[in-house]
């Protein structure tokens, strides 16, 4: 039994972690390795990084890095801040319809992004944000998911604790900036982790919204990297580690307060 749940562990090791390490090998190898062997080698034998050089002198990577961290920032800072005040409105307040906005909340989880993709571009052209960086965060600042996450995590906390407060004069903002929102950061920084891949990797939307190339994402962007370079395979996949390596960093600065969080979300949700 221990054999087949380290075997299991293992294939599920290789076909997660695997392409990751085939991306960052191919990025290394140098222009006389051959990435198509049929023996595949994970080990570059010409270790080089002059493809990450050549992709910033393909494509203005750097203002595509930056565009993609503006968008992410709108989207972590909206979900943060809105998606935390919708969460602990409808988990700790008590108003009439409570139970038909949080049902509704629920309800725009069975629906696929494409469905509304339509309506979110009138709306934010009719905001005048056609083809701005504003309009491509602007979708994502609040995430049903995310203000589900916390609305679970407030829910958790005992009443016992808001009526404490109450009783000592806490007004609304009060209870929460100093009593709850405290209690909750691991859920917080699970949050923030979600918005930031969704904005990071977000392909579709930007394609929609943007038209100038100076105003394009890094995941737009890299599709001229793609179409230019499609016979020369380290480059692509040295652009998908430029890619990823926000990402990589993001987590390894919360993984602490991650995994604090998915805690709280399984034992007391």
């Amino acid at each position: 039994m221990k054999t087949l749940r380290y075997f299991l562990l293992a294939f599920v090791l290789i076909i997660t972690v695997g392409p990751f390490v085939w991306q960052l090998s191919t990025s290394l190898k140098g222009a006389g390795e051959d990435i198509y062997t049929q023996t595949p080698s994970f080990i570059p034998h010409q270790p080089t990084l002059n493809n990450y050089a050549k992709v910033a002198d393909a494509i203005p990577v750097w203002r595509y890095i930056g565009n993609s961290l503006v968008v992410a920032a709108l989207t972590v800072g909206g979900n943060i801040v809105f998606a935390t005040m919708a969460g602990y409105a409808i988990a700790r307040l008590k108003f009439r319809g409570r139970s038909v906005v949080l049902g509704l909340f629920l309800s725009t989880l069975v629906l696929p992004g494409e469905v509304t993709i339509v309506s979110q571009y009138v709306t934010v052209r009719d905001f005048g944000l056609a083809d701005t960086l504003l309009g491509v965060a602007l979708p994502g600042m609040v995430a049903a998911l995310n203000v589900l996450l916390m609305y679970n995590a407030f829910r958790a906390l005992p009443q016992e604790i808001d009526e404490a407060a109450i009783v000592d004069g806490a007004t609304v903002p009060q209870r929460l900036l100093r009593v709850s929102l405290p209690a909750v950061r691991g859920t917080l920084a699970v949050v923030a982790i979600f918005a930031f891949i969704q904005a990071w990797d977000d392909f579709l939307w930007p394609l929609i919204v943007l038209t100038s190339p100076e105003q394009y994402t890094l995941t737009v962007g890299l599709q001229y990297l793609s179409g230019t370079f499609t016979q020369d395979q380290r480059l692509i996949a040295a652009g998908t580690m430029i890619a990823f390596i926000p990402i990589a960093i993001l987590f390894s600065a919360l993984q602490r307060y991650f995994f604090k969080g998915v805690e709280e979300g399984g034992v007391k949700g």
